[in-house]
């Protein structure tokens, strides 16, 4: 990085050549400014507006330092501390995993569900960043929303999340559904670990260095929670109620057997864009 005096968009220009020799080239400007933004608190129609001014030189260092955590491959949603999902704002840490786009399909399958319900009883199972719990409950106020995670640390902040989104959540530490064995719930939602840990080499290497472990393996194939959790989650539910998961590509068919053997019926998949189904949803018999 440059050590004399440069304009804003002349830094950003550095700092873009710099990132664009990392782990994602076809990110490096647009992660360029968002850093900018980042450190000096702006938004995007200041920065527009503001490239020909004189960058501090006391705020190039910083700035070299948040580029080389980039640089290295350090997800860009964890140096800034924020992301967005489901048009909210949410705070997060390397103790929850990163909300991904994809799993915004999960929100609208619940939705949907909810609706055939006066005051639906909803249990998130792994909650993370409260992401899925939280947009829930900010769409469905008559609900009765409760977030389960194994991690305590991950709890914080999915209730940080909570208050900063003005929704009422009622959060609990446990392993799946062991925190609410006596009740019972209409829905039960969950976008559980999927990943086989024999993939571990293949995912990005932000994913596989900075995200949770605890959030993203299951096993050799994948299917270890949820060879636990469609068990238990039938369980919890009232005759009629649903089951609802995020699921990993190609895993459509293990889990419908799953589902088929614990007693579900009316198995469904949503598909995402890509036309992979990401998620699975079905009925516990009335």
């Amino acid at each position: 990085m440059p050590t004399k005096p440069s304009t804003i968009r002349g830094l950003i220009g550095a700092a873009e050549r710099e990132l664009a020799a990392g782990p994602h080239s076809e990110r490096a400007r647009m992660d360029a400014e968002l850093l900018m933004l980042h450190m000096l608190g702006k938004d995007r129609a200041w920065l527009m507006t503001h490239l020909k001014d004189e960058f501090p030189c006391d705020l190039i260092r910083r700035y070299g330092e948040l580029l080389l955590q980039r640089y290295n491959g350090e997800p860009i949603q964890y140096i800034t501390g924020e992301t967005e999902f489901y048009g909210l704002p949410f705070r997060v840490t390397p103790d929850v995993l990163i909300p991904r786009p994809e799993t915004e399909h999960l929100v609208e399958k619940v939705l949907a569900l909810a609706a055939n319900f006066l005051a639906p009883r909803i249990v998130d199972v792994g909650t993370g960043s409260g992401c899925i719990a939280i947009a829930l409950a900010h769409k469905l106020p008559h609900a009765a929303v409760t977030a389960i995670d194994l991690s305590a640390a991950a709890l914080a902040v999915a209730e940080e999340n909570a208050k900063r989104n003005g929704v009422a959540i009622r959060f609990l530490e446990g392993d799946l559904l062991t925190p609410v064995a006596d009740e019972r719930f209409e829905i039960v939602v969950s976008n559980p670990p999927y990943v086989p840990a024999t993939d571990r080499a293949t995912l990005a290497v932000e994913v596989r260095e900075y995200e949770p472990s605890l959030a993203l393996f299951a096993g050799d194939d994948g299917l270890e929670v949820y060879r636990r959790l469609i068990h238990a989650a039938f369980d919890a539910l009232i005759p009629g109620g649903f089951v609802v998961l995020e699921i990993g590509c190609g895993q459509s068919a293990a889990i419908t057997e799953l589902l088929a053997r614990s007693g579900f019926e009316q198995i469904e998949f949503v598909p995402d864009l890509q036309g992979i189904s990401r998620v699975a949803c079905a009925q516990r018999p009335i």
